[in-house]
């Protein structure tokens, strides 16, 4: 466990660009803002932006327009922090270059870059999947693409799925958020993991104050219930299907604290809810689809949105242990979206959306 807080308040915080595998010092020399966004949905995207004029070869002019160190489908590889932080946080290959001429400054060159999800994200299917199960579907679509799967996750069997014009990134998003797992990509492996076993990712300590520059926590029954239940039509044995999830379901993630279905319950009364717009055709199904409805509720009892010195290390999937918020609120919470910033004014921050299913004792 580390707190950001304790590292030295001042280090070279500017980025290091690598493009095709060669450090390019021009860039990290020339940059003026960046941004690296991750989510819960995979697919990591990183715009950067560079001054364009400056000494050339052949006298001053543009930079980069030559096309010769940024170009269509050159990988790009960023890498921020001090020395005791520093490390890799984007992985990607250039999508889109854009010119900028603003009126008092002078020109400038916008990068666009995403990671290798772009090319699921540009291929389009409708097709279907018979007798298969989720692993099944993420190791072919991996294997479509040429990556390497690393597949770790629980799920029923199904007699038929189907993709119906939608993107392969689309559609293993939609799997992934069915059976309660994430899907994301590093290097050339495509990786899916079910929520509760994901990365194994050290635990970053930020203190308001102290590494946690700022910090909005938001406590909200609005979207909680007590039961989540789903029913279906068992055509084999032919006779309804009927499943319902409790709190047993989050259990294991409270630590401690006090579930929002708790809550609920103790001061407005029982608020079930059923699923209504899956039909499972058998029991695990059911059971399955059940349970990642009312995780996905439950986790979100506690949301938030930070913004702490920047640190690599803060990715989705990293636990964050907050302090100096108070009993309600100090607490490990699991980060669903990060995006990692730079330019002249603020220095490297990281800027990080945070859920989590307990509330703690006043």
């Amino acid at each position: 466990m580390s707190d950001v807080g304790a590292s030295s308040a001042f280090f070279p915080s500017r980025p290091a660009f690598l493009v095709d595998g060669e450090e390019v010092a021009g860039l990290s020399e020339g940059l003026l803002s960046l941004s690296i966004t991750e989510s819960t949905d995979g697919l990591f995207c990183c715009e950067a932006c560079f001054g364009n004029w400056g000494a050339t070869a052949d006298g001053v002019g543009f930079l980069y327009f030559d096309r010769d160190v940024l170009e269509f489908g050159k990988s790009l590889i960023v890498e921020m922090g001090d020395a005791d932080t520093r490390a890799p946080v984007f992985e990607g290959r250039i999508m889109a270059l854009q010119g900028r001429f603003p009126r008092q400054r002078p020109p400038e060159l916008q990068v666009l870059a995403e990671d290798r999800f772009q090319d699921l994200r540009m291929t389009r299917r409708t097709r279907t999947f018979e007798e298969i199960n989720d692993r099944d579907v993420f190791e072919r679509i991996a294997g479509e693409h040429g990556l390497r799967a690393e597949i770790d996750v629980d799920g029923p069997d199904y007699r038929i799925l189907a993709q119906l014009n939608q993107s392969d990134l689309a559609f293993l998003r939609e799997r992934a958020q069915a059976i309660d797992a994430e899907v994301w990509v590093e290097g050339d492996g495509l990786f899916a993991q079910a929520r509760g076993r994901r990365r194994a990712a050290a635990e970053v300590t930020l203190t308001y104050g102290r590494g946690l520059r700022e910090i909005e926590v938001t406590a909200d029954l609005a979207n909680q219930r007590t039961a989540v239940s789903v029913s279906g039509w068992d055509v084999s044995a032919k006779e309804g299907i009927s499943e319902t999830v409790v709190e047993d379901a989050i259990s294991g993630e409270l630590k401690g604290g006090t579930s929002g279905a708790a809550v609920l319950s103790a001061v407005l009364g029982e608020r079930p809810e059923r699923i209504v717009h899956s039909v499972p055709l058998t029991g695990s199904e059911a059971v399955a689809v059940a349970e990642a409805n009312y995780r996905a509720l439950a986790r979100r009892f506690l949301s938030g949105e930070g913004v702490a010195e920047g640190d690599a290390r803060i990715k989705v999937a990293t636990h964050v242990v907050l302090g100096g918020l108070g009993p309600l609120f100090d607490g490990s919470y699991y980060v669903t979206r990060v995006c990692h910033t730079f330019d002249g004014s603020n220095g490297f921050l990281s800027r990080m959306s945070i859920e989590r299913s307990g509330i703690g004792e006043s």
